[in-house]
């Protein structure tokens, strides 16, 4: 079974995530912060894993904390689901087009992780979200999943548009590169023999 739980709980916040990478993209995501719900949301619905995040955050602050630790705790579930990786794919890619965003996704599950953040996002909110806190989100779940990423908005005039295409072109890449190859069989996707 290729799922996990983590709890992840710190002064500001606490937060459980479970995720199936072998799910059907069902989702149950409740954070405090709606627009990062929604973006949750398509990041499972897309994916095709199973997701479920429960999160408490200080509010009454911002939503800083909440959104960047959810994104801990979510590449921290997945690197615990994907294991030592056997069987799957590795690397994943996707260029999305939503109405007038156009958004390029690359991943490798390396276990080396990195992040290439070439998206502006025109205005600085999204309803009352700021719209930094995509950047944080991608930051911090590529760390702790240990993935190279690479996200390029090659056009977009609305924020909420070029945000949601980010989410989906990495879900549909990360659905790619999660999945197992049925060429591979048992083998680690590395000459090295590890990943």
């Amino acid at each position: 079974m290729r799922n996990a739980t983590v709890t992840r709980t710190t002064a500001e916040t606490d937060i459980t995530v479970e995720i199936d990478l072998d799910g059907t993209g069902t989702y149950d995501n409740d954070t405090g912060v709606g627009f990062f719900d929604h973006m949750l949301d398509q990041l499972a619905r897309h994916s095709l894993i199973d997701m479920t995040v429960r999160a408490k955050g200080d509010l009454h602050i911002d939503d800083h904390h909440t959104v960047e630790d959810t994104g801990i705790a979510l590449g921290q579930a997945l690197a615990k689901a994907l294991g030592d990786k056997r069987g799957i794919r590795r690397y994943g890619a996707c260029l999305l087009p939503m109405d007038d965003a156009l958004v390029r996704a690359a991943l490798d599950l390396s276990g080396r992780p990195f992040l290439v953040w070439n998206l502006v996002l025109p205005t600085p909110r999204i309803g009352t979200f700021d719209t930094e806190l995509v950047r944080e989100f991608f930051q911090a779940f590529s760390t702790h999943g240990g993935i190279t990423l690479h996200v390029d908005a090659l056009h977009g005039i609305n924020s909420h548009h070029i945000a949601e295409a980010a989410f989906k072109a990495v879900a549909r890449a990360l659905r790619e590169a999660v999945e197992t190859d049925p060429r591979k069989g048992d083998t680690i996707p590395s000459t090295k023999g590890a990943l």
